[in-house]
């Protein structure tokens, strides 16, 4: 390598640096090898000498002459130059991000190579995600308006808007979010310990179904029990305008309450087991339905669970079928239901409690919530719950298929009480032919459970084994029914069917009235249920 202190070259010979024999592509391939090279190099006496005549000139202002780095670019190349970036696996150079540092020479030397250090956001938090700030400030805005001029906390009427304007919740929610901040049981609400528990615990930030799951349910549990459900229930019954009649019979306003919960778990809670989760909060429509029950002052007008005419029919059927009043029903009485329209072979199924198991502690009885998850799957087999329910009755070995033996023995009876009743008898094949094209299975030789379930036309298959006057109106076409379905499309089974019963028994209950003489609608010996 030749350098140039005063003009004069001179010639640093291999012997001169002291150092070891390396091949160039041992240089190449390794950075490190080239690096101690180079810390050897600057460790020698005449290099510190060349390095301190060359930083002294450039302070000077005198060019340099390095005549070694034209005439032998390898040579330089070998020495000056910092070594390329290794490359990855696949051939591509690995990038990297340069920082150059201040420099006298302005050597390529002084580039310092650092890695790219990428800052991964914060994706975990134990309590939920934060709001960001506008939402947060946002809502914070609001509560120092509903907490102005109550230094000492909202009372728990003072504190019911903060629920629905705030909160965004069903009113009849009030109670239980009061009680769940006011873990001390001191009669108010502060604004700081409402701000720790609705914004400082991101309960802000959740979505509706799961701030409702989370009030609701017990703190050890991860999901919700029919007990969970009781004290909105009974606030509703406390403030509803539609409920308000009942306030003077609070044991028909626990019936109400018993049957709503029933309803709802027999539609959100698929599983059957009595423990709701939150994920199938989230797939019913029960959070859409306690919304409307807040909005709308006629409770009757909310189909879906809160309709206090269709808690009145379930009640007054169940009342008509439980003679001797004890609560409990059993064969004989189920099989009054309709006017005698199911068979004993399906009754006994039912009673074999293999679609569900009863809830009733007297054997061989059917109980009150027990009723109100047959009732619900009688009167509307179009409903997933309905179908599982009737699946279960008629696969007789449990095995998820139904074969022409299971349909052949419930329909036998069907065959029986047609020619005791003197009808023209349809025959088993032509039965089978019919709910073959109705289901359109994937199998002829069998239906399973999603067959039944792709099909609009499985509901009226039950009916045709088991239940003979939904048959025979199937078969003959009922223009009433056609035209309900017709001016109602959004009307479900059950709902057409509580909206006939209801108008039946209310004139019934008109009729009765007017023959007593009376306009007493509450009987106190209990003889009918309103």
């Amino acid at each position: 390598m030749d350098m140039d202190y005063n003009g004069d070259v001179f010639r640093f010979e291999p012997e001169l640096l002291q150092l070891n024999e390396v091949s160039s592509l041992a240089i190449k391939s390794n950075s490190f090898v080239a690096d101690k090279l180079f810390e050897q190099w600057l460790s020698l006496p005449d290099s510190t000498a060349l390095v301190k005549s060359l930083l002294y000139k450039a302070k000077s202002g005198v060019s340099l002459n390095v005549s070694g780095a034209t005439s032998s670019p390898k040579s330089a190349c070998n020495n000056l130059v910092p070594p390329l970036s290794p490359r990855s696996s696949s051939g591509s150079p690995r990038i990297t991000k340069q920082r150059a540092g201040p420099s006298v020479l302005g050597s390529p030397l002084k580039l310092i190579a650092e890695p790219i250090k990428e800052l991964i956001p914060q994706f975990y938090f134990q309590n939920g995600r934060p709001p960001p700030n506008e939402l947060k400030e946002r809502c914070l805005f609001r509560i120092n308006q509903f907490f102005y001029g109550h230094a000492n906390g909202l009372s728990l009427n003072e504190f019911k808007p903060v629920t629905k304007e705030i909160c965004m919740l069903p009113s009849f929610f009030s109670c239980t979010l009061f009680n769940k901040i006011d873990v001390g049981s001191t009669g108010v609400v502060t604004r700081d310990a409402f701000v720790d528990f609705w914004v400082n615990g991101n309960m802000l930030t959740k979505d509706i179904a799961t701030q409702i799951f989370t009030l609701l349910k017990q703190p050890d549990l991860r999901h919700l029990t029919q007990e969970d459900f009781k004290p909105i229930l009974r606030e509703l019954l406390t403030t509803h305008p539609g409920l308000e009649f009942l306030q003077g019979t609070p044991e028909f306003q626990e019936r109400y309450a018993e049957t709503v919960i029933y309803r709802i778990f027999y539609y959100v809670n698929r599983t059957g087991n009595g423990r709701l989760t939150l994920r199938e909060l989230k797939r019913g429509n029960l959070i859409a339905a306690m919304l409307h029950a807040d909005e709308e002052e006629d409770i009757n007008k909310v189909l879906r669970f809160f309709s206090y005419e269709h808690f009145y029919v379930i009640y007054c059927k169940f009342w008509e079928l439980d003679t001797d009043h004890d609560f409990l029903i059993d064969k004989e009485n189920l099989i009054r239901y309709g006017n005698h329209a199911l068979t004993y072979r399906i009754v006994d199924r039912i009673f074999s409690q293999v679609p569900r198991k009863f809830t009733s502690e007297a054997e061989g009885k059917m109980g009150y919530e027990d009723f109100v998850y047959f009732i619900l799957s009688e009167e509307d087999k179009s409903s997933e719950p309905s179908l599982e329910y009737w699946f279960k009755c008629i696969d007789l070995d449990g095995n998820g298929v139904l074969t022409r033996n299971e349909l052949q023995f419930f329909y036998e009876e069907q065959l029986h009480r047609m020619e005791c009743m003197g009808q023209e008898p349809v025959l088993f094949e032509d039965i089978l032919c019919q709910i073959v094209d109705m289901v359109k299975p994937q199998d002829e030789e069998y239906f399973t459970f999603y067959d039944l379930k792709g099909s609009k036309l499985s509901g009226s298959c039950f009916n045709i084994l088991f239940n003979l006057n939904k048959f025979m109106a199937f078969e003959s076409r009922d223009p009433f029914l056609i035209r309900q379905e017709r001016e109602n499309p959004t009307l479900t089974e059950w709902d057409r069917f509580a909206h006939r019963e209801y108008i039946r028994l209310s004139m019934e209950e008109d009729a009765d009235d007017a023959s007593n003489g009376s306009a007493d609608v509450w009987d106190e010996s209990l003889e009918a249920p309103f």
